[in-house]
């Protein structure tokens, strides 16, 4: 059984399924870490349980798991916009499909370094932000976007006491201030020291929401904190805050891009990827099956010009398809077709076997069925011929009643057909004319029997006969 699965997948299918674990591999490097990722990881799991729910005809549970599945991916697009946002601004497009490095630039700790004990040394206040892995621009308000490079006269300007943005907090992504005079959110807790003013508070406030590391400069007092976690801390001297500022940023790590643990896990991580999306595709086209019948025009392909289909035995055949449930009801019948080659066909009548190969059906969804299997075309090289008409009169004239002549308007008639069958015609009949009940002379008018099928009266020729019969009447037995 599980070799007849893999036996079946082309190579578009394995295609299919590599872009695809790649694409969610992706994901996972770019979005690790962050409200995004963990959102994502509970609807991956919601929908594994509405898959077991399905799979076991638990129809009420699957259709609510199902929409609380589709609500919640629309939440994620309205709710994390800024966090997505800020993930996929990436300098290039390298970053976003295959660096496993996302940076924006090494920030320049010594120059920060540097700068804030040199704000400490004069009291100057000062209160920067540099984020971490979750997104900060929903819990920050107001501030002006300033994108330029970080150098020590670049920072002493933002916060010197005469600047309009001094009292806000200026925000770090990578070597550059992205944005200046930003209100951070309050710490309404009650056990802070009551020494700290306004920026001490911001700055615990927003290290209680997300990852972020804060860095305050008081100005009352010329010291230094930092904030993380939702705790504050002093730093007495520039090596100590040198270390925190390595942690955070990760220059501390090893040369190498992933140490061995991480390696591990973004092998990891590949490894899921590639069978998480191997079961979604199998669960797709390989679930548990469902099957339609459709009616399916037959296309008559590669004709030879010179020749026409003059008759056919069906227009359309019945093809009864099997794949799972969801690619069933997501068939369309534009996607199936019915072809048949011509290319070999031969001036008369044609038989081809309806196979597998006649047959194009969408991926995933195999034919279990057709009806009829056979198919009857007849093919020539259509000319015209004029024939002359003869009446097909049947039955018994009642007794001394005889017919002494007819005359029929037209005589003839022009057909258009193949060229062989109009060989072997010399004479055209009438319908049946039945004379059963003939009394008297009469003019009647008739169709004319067109066999086969296939012929044609032109278009120039009268599809009505005018028969005009003359009857003779006998005193003897007819």
């Amino acid at each position: 059984m599980l070799w007849s699965y893999f036996s079946s997948i082309r190579w578009q299918d394995a295609f299919d399924i590599i872009l695809n674990s790649y694409i969610l591999f992706r994901l996972y490097i770019l979005f690790r870490g962050t409200n995004v990722f963990r959102v994502i990881t509970g609807i991956v799991i919601l929908w594994f349980f509405q898959r077991m729910a399905f799979a076991l005809g638990l129809i009420v549970t699957s259709w609510v798991m199902e929409g609380f599945t589709a609500v919640a991916a629309l939440i994620i697009i309205i709710v994390f916009r800024n966090e997505i946002r800020s993930v996929l601004q990436a300098k290039n497009l390298r970053a976003i499909l295959w660096d496993f490095s996302y940076k924006t630039g090494e920030t320049p700790i010594e120059i920060l370094v540097e700068s804030i004990f040199e704000l400490a040394k004069i009291n100057c206040g000062a209160l920067i932000v540099l984020p971490g892995k979750e997104d900060l621009m929903e819990y920050v308000r107001g501030g002006i976007p300033w994108n330029g490079l970080i150098s020590k006269e670049m920072i002493a300007s933002i916060f010197w006491h005469d600047n309009p943005v001094h009292d806000g907090a200026a925000i770090i992504q990578g070597n550059q201030i992205t944005h200046v005079g930003t209100i951070l959110p309050l710490s309404t807790r009650e056990n802070i020291p009551s020494f700290y003013g306004t920026r001490h508070r911001a700055a615990i406030g927003l290290a209680e929401f997300i990852d972020a590391l804060i860095i305050v400069v008081s100005e009352e007092r010329g010291e230094v904190a930092v904030a993380k976690d939702g705790r504050i801390k002093t730093v007495h001297n520039g090596t100590e805050l040198k270390r925190i500022l390595q942690g955070h940023v990760g220059v501390s790590r090893k040369k190498s891009k992933y140490p061995q643990r991480e390696k591990l896990e973004v092998g990891g991580a590949a490894l899921a990827s590639l069978i998480f999306i191997t079961g979604v595709w199998f669960s797709f086209s390989q679930g548990l099956d469902t099957l339609t019948t459709l009616k399916v025009p037959v296309e008559y392909m590669n004709r030879n010009p010179e020749m026409e289909i003059l008759d056919a035995s069906v227009d359309d055949i019945s093809v009864q398809l099997r794949g799972s449930g969801t690619l069933i009801k997501s068939l369309r019948p534009e996607q199936v077709q019915v072809k048949i080659d011509l290319s070999r066909a031969v001036a008369g009548s044609n038989t081809f076997t309806i196979t597998q190969d006649n047959i194009t059906l969408p991926p995933g969804v195999f034919l279990n069925m057709v009806q009829p299997s056979v198919v009857e075309a007849t093919l020539d090289i259509p000319v015209k011929k004029e024939l002359p008409i003869q009446v097909d009169w049947v039955g018994k004239l009642p007794n001394g009643i005889s017919i002494s002549s007819v005359e029929l308007t037209p005589e003839k008639i022009v057909l258009v057909g193949g060229k062989h069958i109009l060989d072997k015609i010399s004479t055209i009949y009438t319908k049946k004319v039945p004379v059963n009940n003939i009394d008297e002379s009469d003019t009647i008018t008739v169709s004319l029997a067109l066999t086969p099928a296939s012929l044609k009266i032109d278009s120039g020729s009268k599809d009505k006969i005018t028969v005009k019969y003359f009857v003779t009447k006998t005193s003897g037995n007819s």
